[in-house]
């Protein structure tokens, strides 16, 4: 039996006081395991965002509870959801996120670096996961000479680096043509399948739900297996 590699139990958002409350979530709940690639879609405003924010430990729940792989993080203080985030979770947005005065190679030393962790073997992984990713010819190159699909490569390439227990792509096909973008969904979840890990991906585009093990619909802060008629 596959592990749970994401649990969310019983997730509620409130923003707000007294009669000005909204209830952004109500009482969601998802469990992802290894080698799982779960799409999330619904209509905006359904609180999606808020979902994958609280998933990634960038948001605190109102109520509920988060286990990233064996630890529940849900009552974690500031400085351990941070170390959380560095080591447990990568991260694809809607934009690739660039730092424009990085190489793209050094895009990805940055990660071990934060970690205190920069060497020869960090050069070699970094290496490694931009040939993996059609890249390594790029390495020496700034974000502004690659293409939208090349920069969301190298975003996916530096979410890799941390060697994370869950990936969170928000919308990452947005900026993307329709083949660019299924190219960048094909290789999140080839690299999801490859390495055992878990991922949630918040996606508009339909065309993309079939590269997914599993689709999950939002709707009013609730989660439903299927949209609702």
């Amino acid at each position: 039996m596959m592990e749970n590699k994401l649990v969310l139990e019983n997730i509620s958002k409130t923003f707000g006081d007294g009669d000005k409350q909204v209830n952004v979530l109500k009482e969601i709940s998802l469990e992802v395991k290894a080698g799982e690639f779960v799409a999330v879609v619904g209509p905006s405003g359904s609180g999606k965002s808020t979902f994958l924010s609280i998933a990634g430990a960038l948001l605190a729940p109102t109520s509920g509870r988060i286990v990233i792989g064996d630890e529940d993080i849900s009552t974690l203080p500031v400085k351990q959801l941070n170390d959380i985030r560095l080591h447990k979770i990568g991260f694809v947005f809607q934009s690739a996120n660039l730092i424009p005065y990085l190489k793209v190679r050094d895009q990805l030393l940055l990660i071990p670096e934060l970690e205190n962790k920069s060497s020869k073997e960090a050069g070699k992984k970094a290496d490694e996961l931009l040939e993996r990713l059609g890249l390594l010819h790029r390495r020496n190159h700034f974000p502004e000479q690659l293409s939208g699909g090349e920069r969301q490569r190298v975003a996916i390439a530096r979410a890799w680096m941390n060697d994370p227990e869950i990936i969170l792509a928000d919308e990452p096909t947005a900026s993307l043509d329709s083949e660019r973008g299924r190219t960048v969904v094909q290789m999140l979840a080839d690299e999801v399948k490859l390495r055992d890990k878990a991922a949630i991906m918040v996606t508009h585009d339909q065309r993309m739900l079939d590269l997914c093990d599993r689709v999950v619909y939002m709707e009013d802060g609730n989660l439903l297996p299927r949209p609702s008629i």
